[in-house]
């Protein structure tokens, strides 16, 4: 795929010019993308029922499954969206990964019951009865089981940030679209500044956890060296198996953040200002033009981030 840049004095002249159009287009572009994955998903059917979607933290994963299994429901299609963090094993059953530093990798994906996962996606392809597992993360044990038999054209949605991975799933390609998804956009200002992708999915993370799960900022930041860690060895080896990759990016999306998260961040300048591409984040939130979120939509991926949405997760 290739690299796509957007500049910020784009955003901001869109935004000043007309909110509403602009939002819209932004939404648009995303949507088309799904919109293609759920065609072929549909003319497949038959043979593919199941469909693997992975992709980093941050990246958007469960509203593009969500928003894809509705344009999958509008051609009468039945679909199952099934959140593959159900998986992880309970505490006390089996030894739980570490990292080079002795620490649980949280990240790992040895973390998931494999053989149970792996018995599970080859009886759904076969339509035979299974029992979801449902994960407490407060106990960190299995709360419920949930009965599940597809039944014939029904497709399932398997959701995760493993869900590529073949220590996890096997070879299914033969029965399962895989789908990744990421922000592939790079923002730039006027002056050359550059925010990666991955940095963008920070400023998700950082909105979520710091404005609605009571987290600081500083503590998003630490934790995200991990993740990304993580991320380069353990997903990013699999996305070429993905028959497509989605930029979940959202060209208005930075400005909500701007809006909602930069006070934020400048106010615990002294605890954050040390850390890597700070005073970028900064630098790029402050040349946008703030949007309220009362502009996003409520059924917007943005809306997983900042809170608010209509979609059930």
């Amino acid at each position: 795929m290739s690299i796509n840049f957007i500049n910020t004095s784009n955003i901001n002249s869109g935004i000043e010019n007309d909110i509403n159009k602009f939002v819209a287009e932004s939404e648009r572009i995303y949507t088309d993308k799904l919109r293609e994955a759920a065609e072929k998903i549909y003319t497949d059917r038959a043979y593919r029922p199941l469909v693997l979607l992975s992709g980093p933290s941050g990246s958007g994963k469960t509203t593009s499954a969500l928003k894809i299994a509705e344009q999958l429901a509008k051609k009468g299609l039945t679909v199952h969206t099934i959140s593959m963090d159900n998986y992880f094993l309970p505490a006390g059953m089996g030894d739980l990964p570490v990292d080079e530093d002795g620490q649980v990798d949280l990240e790992s994906p040895y973390r998931l019951d494999i053989p149970l996962f792996s018995e599970h996606l080859k009886k759904l392809f076969r339509c035979e009865p299974v029992e979801i597992p449902v994960f407490d993360f407060a106990t960190q044990s299995r709360s419920d089981f949930i009965p599940m038999n597809r039944k014939k054209d029904e497709i399932i949605i398997l959701e995760g940030i493993h869900a590529l991975n073949l220590d996890v799933t096997g070879d299914t390609d033969a029965f399962t679209t895989c789908i990744y998804v990421s922000v592939r956009t790079r923002l730039r200002t006027d002056d050359g500044s550059i925010m990666h992708p991955r940095k963008i999915r920070l400023m998700r993370r950082l909105s979520r956890d710091c404005l609605f799960r009571n987290r600081k900022p500083e503590d998003v930041f630490n934790m995200y060296n991990s993740v990304t860690r993580g991320e380069e060895k353990y997903i990013m080896p699999h996305k070429y198996r993905a028959n497509f990759d989605i930029d979940s990016f959202i060209a208005y999306e930075a400005s909500v953040y701007s809006k909602l998260l930069l006070p934020t961040l400048i106010t615990n300048k002294e605890k954050l200002e040390h850390i890597d591409d700070y005073d970028t984040m900064i630098k790029v939130l402050s040349s946008l033009t703030p949007l309220s979120p009362e502009h996003v939509p409520s059924d917007s991926l943005v809306r997983e981030f900042v809170g608010g949405s209509s979609l059930q997760y």
